[in-house]
């Protein structure tokens, strides 16, 4: 038999547990998991030593395309991704315009087909103005979710009210993507705060109750409605706890900077390169979201890569935009918490891979298993390195982990059969495309 693509000797991690195997690829799928020694290819990968695992996914990343690229696009973006063996992301819909129709959509689409260095999902923003229209547009190509900003955040989309909410909830019916603050909670505690304080009030004032609060009042309206819903970084052991009960309807996502820092220590080190939406919490939810990794009760962990200039990061609190660069530096953190022994490396592709395949509705995805898309991400655990502002491919060029050495670290990235990067390298054009998912 003759392939495209030959990985021989790695240690792959099956849906069925862990073994050597010899993967052949062919047409940008997986053909076999048992290639022969007389069996021949254009290109044969030696991966001994290395650990394969299904591409991995960041399904919560904000690629500001359409925006200002000196910041951040789907061009740079998922190069970063690519560099740290990300093989897809979804990307967020509060762009400069926003992704909330056809139009919007289409420009968009034209653009991954173009730029994209690895494959995508695109969110489409729900407003009060297209609410009638999430029917149709959840069902265009390369789509993954409708995304809900129930709590401010950075652009101009939001359905803070339990009637907006629910006029999504009965427009469509894929699963609804949540950013879960309580808006009235927020305000009305706003005046509390005043400029110039010390970074710390970020998770003050965004504290557990507003997560919390958004979260019952959005679990109570899928029970309502009948609607599947995806909490995005859940942040609290309150809402942790309290989502156990229904697991039918909620979905949850933890990022990596929540099992990572921990608040207020993260605030004095490192000043707004510690603020995001929510905010970075205390060890005892740090440790709650780790509680809740380990038995099951979280689907997904993401980055929310959501970069900033540093001009515009330097500047007080409360005036330094929420956000953190994330895509390329996701990985490489996972794994050293694999090494320190946190999780496993089979929960982390059920967590970056599997997870995100079966929330959203993937296809092809997730999982080496044949007739799955050839989308692999080779790792060596025993690499130790130290992460660097240098590495960090986004034109801002800084990443709230500059400086941690990590224990395991990215070594191929492969898109569907195509290598895209091999030892630090970006070594093809933009292969990216949109994503098939479940109507």
């Amino acid at each position: 038999m003759h392939y495209d693509l030959i990985i021989r000797r790695g240690h792959c991690v099956f849906p069925w547990g862990e073994a050597q195997a010899d993967l052949g690829i062919k047409e940008g799928r997986i053909a076999s998991l048992a290639v022969g020694r007389d069996d021949t290819a254009d290109e044969v990968i030696d991966a001994k030593g290395l650990h394969v695992l299904p591409g991995m996914i960041d399904s919560h990343v904000h690629l500001r395309d359409p925006g200002n690229p000196a910041i951040e696009s789907i061009a740079t973006g998922t190069r970063a991704a690519a560099l740290g063996g990300i093989t897809m992301v979804f990307d967020m819909p509060n762009t400069a315009p926003s992704i909330t129709s056809s139009e919007t959509l289409a420009g968009k689409r034209e653009t991954v087909e173009r730029d994209a260095c690895v494959d995508m999902g695109l969110y489409v923003g729900a407003t009060r103005a297209n609410t009638g229209a999430l029917a149709q547009l959840e069902q265009e190509d390369g789509v993954c979710a409708i995304k809900v900003f129930a709590g401010s955040s950075t652009g101009d989309l939001m359905i803070e009210d339990d009637a907006g909410i629910e006029a999504v909830l009965r427009s469509g019916h894929r699963r609804v993507a949540f950013h879960s603050e309580d808006e009235y909670r927020l305000q009305a505690r706003k005046p509390l705060f005043s400029a110039g304080m010390p970074h710390v009030n970020h998770m003050i004032w965004r504290d557990e109750e507003c997560a919390f609060l958004g979260t019952r009042r959005i679990t109570a309206l899928a029970l309502k409605t009948g609607r599947p819903v995806h909490i995005l970084h859940t942040s609290t052991a309150e809402e942790l706890d309290w989502l156990a009960s229904y697991r039918s309807h909620v979905s949850v996502e933890v990022l990596v900077n929540h099992l990572t820092q921990v608040g207020p220590e993260c605030y004095e080190t490192l000043g707004a390169y510690a603020v995001m939406n929510p905010p970075i919490r205390d060890r005892r939810h740090h440790d709650a979201c780790w509680a809740a990794l380990r038995d099951g009760r979280v689907d997904v962990v993401s980055s929310d890569h959501a970069p900033h200039p540093r001009e515009a990061k330097e500047k007080p609190w409360p005036s330094c935009p929420a956000g953190l660069t994330g895509v390329q530096t996701i990985l490489p953190i996972m794994l050293d918490h694999v090494n320190a022994g946190r999780l496993s490396l089979s929960r982390l592709a059920d967590l970056m891979a599997a997870g995100p395949a079966r929330i959203y509705g993937l296809q092809t995805k997730g999982r080496l298993a044949v007739g799955f898309d050839a989308d692999l991400t080779l790792v060596d655990l025993a690499a130790e390195r130290e992460i660097r502002n240098e590495w960090i491919a986004s034109p801002v060029g800084w990443t709230p982990f500059h400086g941690v050495r990590v224990k395991g670290w990215p070594m191929a990235t492969i898109v569907r059969g195509h290598v895209v990067m091999r030892d630090d390298t970006i070594v093809t054009a933009p292969i990216g495309r949109l994503a098939r998912f479940a109507p």
